[in-house]
């Protein structure tokens, strides 16, 4: 039940900012926008908020967002209407549904991800290097000394 109430809370909200974005200033018609909403918000909830944010932090979720934004926004805008600006157009709505994912992330990390009993999240990606004393052979036929390396001049 939580998520279907995060998806409606971020549906709603994604319909509202793109209505005001692409309708607003770039005149789309508001099926194309309900539409572009319905795709993004379940794309987005699947891949940023359940996938990128439990094992990453909210600026990671929050650009791959972005990204994911841009190219739903950009590609269905080619797809279902007619003009020449859709870079610019796809690039603001991106950076409004960036801005608001930021907010959102922390509602989904507090109230959907915390919340959910029995599941152990995985960590996030800790790298280390090893480091050691060893570098030269042990071997003595491998190994050369510093006579053998010195020529005669």
């Amino acid at each position: 039940m939580k998520h279907v109430k995060a998806l409606a809370i971020k549906f709603v909200s994604s319909l509202v900012l793109l209505s005001l974005i692409l309708g607003l200033l770039y005149d789309m018609s508001f099926g194309n926008i309900f539409l572009i909403t319905l795709v993004l918000g379940v794309a987005a909830y699947l891949i940023g908020d359940l996938l990128i944010l439990p094992r990453t932090n909210n600026t990671v979720a929050t650009i791959a967002d972005f990204g994911l934004a841009f190219v739903i926004i950009w590609l269905m805008s080619e797809s279902l209407t007619y003009g020449d600006n859709h870079f610019s157009m796809s690039l603001i709505a991106a950076l409004g549904v960036a801005l608001f994912e930021y907010m959102f992330h922390k509602y989904v990390a507090n109230n959907v991800i915390k919340d959910q009993g029995g599941q152990q999240q995985t960590r996030p990606l800790q790298y280390q290097t090893e480091a050691s004393e060893e570098l030269t052979p042990v071997r003595q036929d491998v190994r050369s000394s510093n006579e053998e390396n010195k020529k005669p001049q």
